[in-house]
């Protein structure tokens, strides 16, 4: 077994005095880093291949068809009348669902399509009982074992405009929310036409307007069933609204903080650690940004280390509620005279979400970049459970070790600064379950990730004391 990893460094003796609280600051850093490198994410061919195919004219093709259904308001009509006519949301539902079978016929049948159908209401803003139906297709993975292990990307495919209960005038929903769909859809019929050891579920919801009500049930049901989800990406709103401020390079990441799911035990924990920036989803959110980096993307994530924008949410809630890592996607700078708006002109403002606002170009970047996360992670051996940072003695050294994780070859320590948003410097091991490095475990944060023989890396794992 190769033996556990000391990191030795020399320095001269300098105290305090002698040197500027700047300078001291600099030595003890440049010390943590000694031998070490960047904490890097190595592009994998196969998944680049698959991100070229990734295409901006399909994706505008899916948001204009969205849009032709006149109103896909949770509250419109899904009579088979309706349906036939092809306007409302049951018209909408249908089309989403052949599109996945049609994505399955092309592959050989590896999608398995599905519908979580509940009827919702009475309750606020559904006046009335209300069917409600996600439609998704499953990418099982190939590995028996593996397969358990669940990423998800999603999209809502309801819309609205200017008033709830307004299921008359047209609700394009171009880019709130057609253009996540889109991404959902797109992710499917790429990915798809490859295999993975893990399972990647390709989702869209409905009653996203009305209240997260298609993402509550999917979670809750997910929860109920015990389906081991790794990640859920969440895209709303990535349209890339073309009007002024907008910045078509960057696509902001939200992502929680402190777990909506932490019990009393897990908030002490997270409060004497100072683990306020290190959940489940935040780790997702720089694993994304790893994502970006690695495969060049076009459009480059901002991570908000919050849980969504100021007075709006967004279906990742409904996940993180149920204990699931989850983020949202949204562009750089949004138009609100686009959104929930009937269409109209007034005092020379266009109002409405219509497709010409639409940069279709930037949807098909965030498309690849979550590509490009889901392809890795469901490739990626699983996290490496049960990791600790042995605390029993007043000691400077750090001790971490954890049980092996299937399908991994070897590990990597990574680790950043407290105050540091992304992980900064990385020590790849062999395949070991325990390693010793010489940094101060009061100073930094650590996680582990597993890594397997092609150099796909699972999520990392913070440690947990143990005494």
């Amino acid at each position: 077994m190769t033996p556990p990893v000391r990191q030795m460094t020399t320095r001269p003796f300098i105290t305090p005095l002698m040197l500027g609280a700047s300078l001291v600051m600099a030595l003890i850093f440049a010390a943590i880093a000694q031998g070490q490198g960047p904490a890097k994410y190595a592009a994998d061919p196969k998944i680049a291949s698959a991100l070229r195919e990734i295409s901006a004219e399909r994706i505008q093709g899916t948001i204009d068809q969205l849009v032709q259904f006149g109103t896909r308001s949770t509250l419109s009509a899904q009579d088979p009348a309706s349906i036939a006519a092809g306007r409302g949301i049951g018209a909408a539902r249908e089309w989403i669902k052949a599109e996945f079978e049609r994505y399955a016929k092309d592959c050989g049948g590896c999608l398995d399509v599905k519908v979580d159908s509940f009827t919702e209401g009475p309750v606020d803003r559904i006046p009335k009982p209300t069917q409600i139906t996600n439609v998704y297709a499953v990418l099982k993975g190939s590995d028996p074992e593996a397969a358990k292990r669940i990423v998800l990307v999603t999209g809502h495919y309801d819309s609205r405009n200017s008033e709830n209960d307004n299921i008359r005038d047209d609700a394009p929903g171009a880019n709130d929310d057609a253009s996540g769909t889109a991404v959902s859809l797109e992710c499917a019929r790429v990915l798809s036409k490859l295999k993975f050891p893990g399972t990647i579920i390709f989702l869209t919801v409905a009653g996203e307007e009305q209240g997260l009500n298609g993402s509550k049930h999917f979670a809750q049901m997910a929860k109920q069933q015990g389906w081991d989800i790794d990640a859920v990406l969440n895209n709303d709103i990535v349209g890339g609204n073309k009007g002024p401020g907008q910045d078509p390079s960057v696509v902001r990441v939200f992502s929680e903080g402190v777990p909506a799911s932490a019990d009393d035990k897990q908030l002490r924990q997270i409060r004497n650690l100072g683990g306020e920036s290190d959940s489940s989803s935040r780790e997702l959110a720089r694993y994304i940004a790893e994502m970006g980096a690695a495969y060049d993307s076009d459009v480059k994530p901002l991570l908000i280390f919050r849980l969504d924008r100021y007075l709006r949410g967004g279906d990742h809630y409904s996940f993180n509620q149920q204990g699931f890592a989850a983020v949202r996607f949204t562009e750089y700078r949004e138009d609100f005279t686009r959104q929930h708006q009937t269409i109209r002109t007034e005092n020379g403002i266009e109002y409405g979400d219509v497709p010409k606002h639409v940069d279709f170009g930037y949807v098909a970047n965030v498309a690849r970049l979550n590509a490009a996360t889901l392809a890795s992670l469901a490739w990626a051996p699983a996290p490496p459970p049960n990791v600790k940072l042995v605390t029993a003695n007043l000691e400077n050294d750090s001790t971490l070790k954890w049980e092996p994780s299937p399908g991994a070859s070897s590990y990597e320590v990574v680790w950043r600064t407290t105050s540091a948003p992304q992980w900064e410097h990385a020590q790849h091991l062999g395949n070991i379950t325990k390693t010793t490095l010489q940094i101060s475990k009061d100073n930094v944060i650590f996680a582990v990730r597993a890594v397997d023989n092609e150099g796909h890396h699972s999520l990392p794992m913070v440690p947990t004391p143990e005494r």
